[in-house]
């Protein structure tokens, strides 16, 4: 009865209780704990370490300078493209220009003129004749005109020789308001000119694609010339 009752009393024991003894000391401090709680510690670097640099990533960024710059450079280059295509189209059609009239020609016109006696009225009557003569860029005859072209072959029909220009045709004549302005005088735009059709009107070459026809005058940005005063 005696051992049963110890053995009970032994088994009531909670499951963390132990007996005091000589392995008391194995729940003691360890080294490294007595080693943190001490005064403050000392760390040695080793002096390789001294010789380790540290750099951010490097990297690059696009300037709004940079992307203007690329995008002009793109722009150009597309450009110029366009002008060649321009180019090689406007030769192609001057060939066929070239190679299609076997008439007379300006320099012949003024050897010869078939109309020696200047007049406005029969200017713009001998130009009349060229309506639906197709636009050609650098031509001066009926197989195709260019603006100052145009002006030029049909006064050449007169004996007045022109220069292939809008500008310096303009220059040789004298400067005349609109409301003196007759059919046969000379209608003087930038870059661009035809012969006076009466009523706001021109008769001239107008652009690539299009033909020799009379129309109302478009701008503001022009002025007259009559030649021979």
């Amino acid at each position: 009865m005696a051992l049963a009752g110890g053995l009970v009393a032994t088994m009531a024991l909670p499951a963390y209780a132990f007996a005091p003894g000589a392995n008391e000391t194995q729940f003691g401090a360890t080294a490294s704990t007595e080693l943190s709680q001490a005064a403050a510690q000392n760390v040695t670097v080793d002096a390789r370490a001294s010789t380790v640099s540290v750099a951010r990533d490097g990297f690059t960024a696009t300037t709004k300078e940079q992307l203007a710059a690329a995008a002009a450079a793109v722009a150009a280059a597309a450009e110029a493209a366009a002008a060649e295509a321009r180019r090689q189209s406007a030769t192609a059609a001057m060939n066929t220009y070239a190679a299609s009239y076997s008439g007379p020609s300006v320099s012949d016109l003024l050897a010869n003129p078939p109309h020696p006696n200047f007049d406005l009225g029969a200017v713009y009557n001998v130009g009349l004749q060229y309506q639906g003569v197709p636009y050609v860029y650098g031509g001066a005859t009926p197989a195709g005109f260019d603006c100052s072209g145009f002006v030029m072959y049909v006064y050449a029909q007169f004996g007045v020789s022109l220069p292939h220009s809008a500008a310096g045709q303009g220059a040789l004549g004298t400067r005349i308001s609109e409301a003196d302005a007759r059919p046969g005088d000379l209608v003087i735009m930038p870059g661009h000119d035809g012969i006076y059709a009466g009523n706001h009107n021109i008769l001239h070459a107008p652009y690539e694609g299009a033909s020799v026809r009379v129309q109302p005058i478009w701008t503001s940005d022009y002025y007259i010339v009559r030649l021979g005063i």
